[in-house]
């Protein structure tokens, strides 16, 4: 009796496999293929607009969001972003039903088996080579999802009045390549707010330049009678202008402090002259890196550039009046030199009219010593006593070479002040200028500072 109760149970389980062998339905992807004919060979897909009436428009979805920006270069207005596009389209040569095929709803076949929109990129100027999704995504209702990463390399009109504090507009602008808006229409599928949000949680990497948000819009444009529907998204960036402003700005601003702090060395030395000059020169050398930063053309002149030139400007000025102060000084020094050694020639007569005098007076003293042949010599003899100790009187000597001394005093205290007169007109002139001159430079510098500081901040 077991042995038959066994066998009765292995019997009713092959017959439960058996039966439910035969009833389950084996599917594959290639069963759906076979049924919509959609083959390599077989044209009907991919030659024409997938519509089965031509009156019939095409809408295409489109949903772009940036996954990084990978250059910004000002030099060749190009704007260089790394995207995600998602485009879906309605193939209405295309359906089943999923019951039939064990529930398959989509399948995955390579894109050179479909029709794909002509969508075109206006601003993109150079093919983007790199690698792409090579299939497509079909839907059992005839929906067709297609993602691509893209680099696009764009032109970008650029403002660069407020480099390095700008903010920059690039478009990108979508349109099809031939078919007008009768036939196809482009729609985005997301909005700027789901746009910009979407691409703030997906971004990667943005370098100098940040992101700020992603506009998107629709307009429509006739061409050659034809009316075309164009979508365009509108990435506003702002640039990181720290580096700029370590590597530039400040530099600059150092040396036009340095300019500054040169009006406290004397002028009379060369040291300012040649200080002043490297200063301008070190400017020089900045303004050539300028020159390979920002663009060529321009319709305003940037804000950077009229800080360097007015700074160059200023320094330029302050150069010119050193060199004026210098010649003053210089001129002043001369002219003392030059009444110095006038003065020395004046000294040196006074001191030869001076012996001459002595001279003179030791002459006379030596002919009223001498006795005339008529008279005699006991008459004249109490008189040339009293002549000779009249004259030889020790305090008398005295009084008179303190006299000879004040006299030579009197001549040398006068030729020198009257040189100092002369020769302190040219200094004068040259402290007036400098006093003045850096009040005005000390002034510009601070309202030109505040302006530009100013602008760069509206």
């Amino acid at each position: 009796m077991s042995t038959a109760a066994d066998m009765k149970s292995v019997a009713f389980l092959l017959l439960v496999v058996l039966t439910d062998g035969v009833s389950c339905d084996v599917c594959t992807y290639q069963d759906v293929l076979d049924y919509l004919n959609l083959t390599t060979s077989n044209n009907v897909f991919k030659l024409t607009r997938p519509v089965l009436d031509h009156r019939h428009t095409t809408v295409v979805k489109l949903n772009i969001i940036l996954f990084a920006i990978l250059g910004v270069v000002e030099k060749t207005q190009t704007f260089v972003p790394f995207v995600w596009s998602l485009t879906r389209w309605n193939n209405e040569r295309i359906s089943w039903n999923p019951d039939k095929f064990c529930g398959i709803s989509q399948i995955s076949v390579p894109k050179n088996l479909l029709w794909k929109p002509d969508l075109l990129i206006f601003e993109m100027i150079q093919k983007d080579d790199s690698p792409q999704v090579q299939t497509l995504i079909i839907s059992y209702d005839g929906t067709v999802s297609m993602d691509e990463n893209l680099r696009v390399f764009s032109t970008c009109h650029m403002d660069v009045h407020k480099f390095p504090f700008d903010t920059q507009e690039c478009n990108i602008s979508i349109s099809s390549a031939n078919h007008c808006i009768d036939e196809m229409r482009i729609i985005p599928i997301s909005n700027s707010t789901r746009a910009t949000q979407f691409s703030h949680q997906v971004i990667r990497t943005q370098g100098e330049w940040e992101f700020l948000h992603l506009t998107v819009s629709s307009q429509n444009f006739s061409f050659d009678e034809r009316k075309w529907e164009m979508v365009t998204y509108a990435f506003t960036i702002k640039r990181r202008p720290l580096l700029h402003v370590i590597n530039f700005l400040l530099p600059v601003l150092f040396f036009l402090a340095l300019d500054l702090a040169s009006f406290f060395i004397a002028d009379y030395r060369g040291e300012k002259l040649s200080f002043k000059v490297t200063v301008l020169l070190s400017i020089s050398v900045l303004l050539l890196i300028l020159n390979e930063i920002l663009p060529s053309m321009s319709n305003k002149t940037p804000l950077i550039a009229t800080y360097c030139i007015v700074i160059f400007a200023l320094m330029l000025v302050s150069l010119l009046e050193t060199i004026l102060v210098t010649y003053l000084m210089d001129k002043d020094s001369q002219e003392k030199l030059n009444h110095e050694c006038s003065w020395r020639d004046k000294s040196n007569q006074v001191n030869t009219k001076s012996c001459e005098e002595e001279n003179k007076g030791q002459t006379c003293c030596s002919r009223i010593c001498t006795m005339s042949d008529g008279e005699e010599q006991h008459e004249l003899l109490p008189v040339v006593e009293e002549g000779n100790n009249g004259i030889h009187t020790p305090e008398s000597n005295t009084l008179l070479s303190i006299l000879e001394e004040l006299k030579k005093l009197q001549t040398a205290l006068f030729l020198h002040l009257n040189c100092r007169k002369k020769q302190g007109n040219s200094s004068c002139w040259a402290r007036r200028i400098n006093r003045a001159f850096f009040i005005f430079y000390l002034i510009t510098v601070l309202l030109f500072l505040s302006f530009i500081f100013r602008e760069w901040n509206s």
